[in-house]
């Protein structure tokens, strides 16, 4: 089969990319097409299935080009994986009602997936969202965006990140350097996030005066959090009575985000995940909701979504082998 793809020719170059980057990258994706690109056309030639394909993602490609005026790898690897075209077949005002907010130099911050994009409407509706699911599905990320649109749009005072540090069991002297040299690089990520969406010197002036703070689980202890955007993260690590205690921290106009991996849990065996526990406890309680993300999810390095496939398959023959051992 053969089909022929007409672009707007003030188009062509952004969507070819540099010295048709973009081109190579899709012949990369889709090495069972034949991909020629001249001018302001681009001729496929394959088996029926795989050029119907091709062209319904270059569709996608180009509506997302005509609405935000650019694509880079990032773009491409996303909506080529993505198995849900709904999120990128909606009109332009509804698209440009997933973008979160415009981060540092403008950068534009996006629920990206499905369920980042149900992320986004839980938050709207829920004073209380857990996101569940293996890395790189952007679950952090886009909590953390949720709380500094929040924080900007003065819907609350402050924004507080925090996750268990060392591996949940917080044993921090054998490090060395302050208590912050100590935390600092368990809390990193939550650092990288930021640095993303503020100012320099807006975030070290927060950071400063504690409209963001960023502590260990074991700092919550004791305190109530009002008018505050408050995010646990690497939630898989916190033990049953932790995540109790993190909870009831929730004062007035309050926001909670609970983020975590349960395939990647560091506790010791004798402890169980407060985050798997507190899903059997707190579901169907109106106000507080569940999204579990999925590989189809992450956003990361197309690799990273293979190394979870291979890794999930692992433990599926694994767990099949221990449970033949034991009827032997």
């Amino acid at each position: 089969m053969e089909k022929i793809i007409l672009l707007e020719p003030a188009n062509a170059v952004g969507i070819y990319g540099q010295n048709n980057g973009n081109i190579d990258l899709l012949r990369n994706i889709y090495p069972k097409v034949k991909i020629t690109a001249r001018g302001n056309e681009i001729k496929i030639v394959g088996e029926d299935s795989e050029v119907e394909l091709f062209a319904s993602r270059f569709e996608l490609l180009q509506k997302h080009y005509e609405q935000f005026g650019k694509i880079n790898e990032n773009d491409i690897l996303n909506i080529t994986a993505s198995e849900d075209d709904s999120f990128y077949r909606m009109d332009s005002s509804s698209m440009v009602d997933n973008i979160i907010l415009h981060g540092r130099e403008g950068r534009v911050i996006k629920a990206i997936t499905p369920n980042q994009r149900r992320m986004v409407e839980s938050a709207a509706k829920n004073d209380m969202v857990f996101a569940i699911g293996p890395a790189g599905t952007g679950k952090t990320y886009t909590a953390v965006a949720l709380a500094v649109r929040a924080l900007k749009n003065k819907q609350v005072r402050r924004v507080i990140l925090t996750r268990p540090a060392v591996e949940a069991g917080e044993n921090l002297g054998f490090l060395p350097g302050d208590l912050r040299d100590k935390l600092d690089p368990y809390l990193q990520p939550l650092y990288d996030a930021l640095w993303d969406m503020m100012p320099m010197q807006k975030l070290i002036s927060y950071l400063d005066d504690k409209t963001v703070e960023i502590a260990p689980l074991a700092f919550m202890r004791g305190r109530t959090l009002d008018n505050a955007y408050v995010i646990l993260d690497e939630a898989q690590n916190a033990t049953e009575s932790q995540i109790k205690m993190f909870l009831t921290r929730m004062g007035r106009n309050a926001k909670f985000f609970i983020t975590g991996d349960i395939t990647q849990i560091d506790l010791p065996k004798h402890q169980k995940s407060g985050l798997i526990n507190a899903g059997r406890i707190l579901k169907g309680v109106k106000g507080i909701d569940f999204i579990y993300m999925d590989n189809s999810d992450v956003v990361r390095h197309q690799l990273v979504t293979k190394i979870i496939q291979r890794y999930e398959q692992w433990d599926e023959e694994k767990n099949q082998q221990q449970q033949e051992n034991e009827k032997a």
